[in-house]
């Protein structure tokens, strides 16, 4: 049961209120927006709540438990805060978000109705549609070791150990030709081998998508030129030009930790972990496993 202000109480119980709808949403790199269903701005708690963004909610239900209750924000993409560019590369992707009600002639007097994460969203045209998940979603994420064959640390963290700014491991360029925002050509990783790149981490220094750290899916090619492929999309527009840094890529087996990083003794997996063949092999009389 939501705990209203005695001036907010009071608003409700007249029978003739002036409240808003207000969505505030943090991104991951902690730029913050704000949007309000008034046709005015809103400001309050150090945020402009911008009117007339075209934000929608569906019902608003709370469950008994720890069940996921999720709602669905929509909006068609008219704030010049909420670029598409940015939807498109998945910079609201898990992004906070808080759902106020709020008497817009006395902002002071308002409550916050749910806040979570925006889970999946989905575009069609200039429209958008995003899953708010309540806090109860974190619940079902996996916390702690994981018991796997392959290493289950980031490459060049605390736990791994190696130093990514190691030239042998950091590799800088600029794009030759582009594409698609997903597979580029690039210049400057003539010393490093075919796929050495392949799951590493792609991050632009320079143009529109400065700051975006985004997986390699695949490097292929050597010398003058390679071929850069992306798991997700780079924030438009990509030109001819623009900078970038990449760390060499880890599959997370004990071979390549081995061969390619010589950094077995922190390898974080469990290599010799047996495997289904090993409990359901059937031991004969007589006979000595292993």
């Amino acid at each position: 049961m939501k705990q209203l202000s005695e001036g907010l109480a009071e608003h409700v119980a007249s029978g003739a209120t002036t409240l808003c709808w207000c969505w505030r949403l943090t991104r991951r790199d902690g730029v913050r927006h704000g949007f309000t269903d008034h046709d005015h701005d809103i400001v309050f708690a150090d945020t402009v709540f911008e009117a007339a963004a075209g934000m929608e909610a569906s019902e608003i239900r709370d469950s008994v438990g720890l069940s996921v209750d999720n709602l669905e924000v929509t909006s068609a993409v008219t704030s010049e805060r909420l670029a598409e560019a940015d939807l498109a590369a998945g910079l609201y992707d898990n992004a906070g978000i808080e759902i106020f009600r709020v008497n817009w002639a006395a902002p002071e007097q308002r409550v916050l109705m749910r806040s979570g994460n925006l889970g999946e969203v989905k575009r069609a045209g200039r429209a958008f549609a995003a899953e708010v998940r309540g806090l109860a979603h974190t619940l079902q994420e996996t916390r702690g070791r994981l018991f796997q064959y392959t290493c289950d640390a980031d490459f060049g963290d605390a736990r791994c150990a190696v130093n990514r700014d190691d030239a042998a491991f950091k590799g800088t360029g600029a794009l030759i030709a582009v594409a698609s925002p997903r597979r580029f050509t690039v210049s400057g990783l003539e010393a490093f081998a075919n796929g050495w790149f392949t799951h590493g981490l792609l991050t632009f220094t320079s143009g529109a998508a400065s700051g975006q750290a985004l997986e390699v899916k695949q490097h292929a090619g050597a010398g003058s030129s390679a071929t850069i492929e992306l798991w997700s999309r780079a924030r438009l527009p990509l030109e001819p030009g623009q900078t970038f840094t990449v760390t060499a890529g880890c599959d997370k087996r004990i071979a390549t930790c081995k061969a390619k990083f010589s950094n077995v003794a922190n390898f974080r997996g469990f290599p010799h972990m047996p495997g289904n063949d090993f409990l359901t092999v059937v031991s004969r009389p007589g006979s000595k496993t292993r």
